[in-house]
Formats: C-alpha cells, structure tokens, sequence
C-alpha cells in the first residue's frame, strides 16, 4: 500500500506538470514547509504525511479533498 499512496500523490505532481522539487518550493513558500525533497519524500516513503500537510500540498497542486460517502457519485 505504501508505495502506491506514494506513487498516487506523485502522479499528481506531475499531471501538474511540476517537480518535486517545485511543489517542496511552493510548500515552504506558502505554508513553511522544509524545502528540503528529501523531507516529503521520506514523508510520502513512510506515509507519515498528516492531515493538514495532505490537505496544503492538494491545494499547492490545486485540487481539494472531498470526503464522499461510499457508494455515493
């Protein structure tokens, strides 16, 4: 499982168009990550990415989490 949530947020980024290293910029930026790759990276490795962390980098890539109940469209 770890590695698909990693490659999932990863595919983001780069339908996106942008790299790792821009989408870290823009987070340390606008929200006072590190701007370190290899601190997401590990984040994303580990999935000890937290819930407002999540929610900041779907913004930095201009999507938003919606919560849908199953079963619904």
């Amino acid at each position: 499982m770890k590695s698909n949530l990693r490659n999932e947020i990863k595919s983001y980024i780069v339908r996106q168009g942008m790299t790792m290293q821009e989408v870290v910029d823009l987070l340390a930026d606008e929200y006072g990550w590190s701007d370190s790759v290899s601190n997401l990276s590990n984040k994303l490795q580990r999935e000890s990415l937290r819930y407002p962390e999540a929610v900041q980098l779907a913004e930095a890539l201009g999507y938003e989490i919606v919560w849908k109940k199953r079963g619904e469209r």
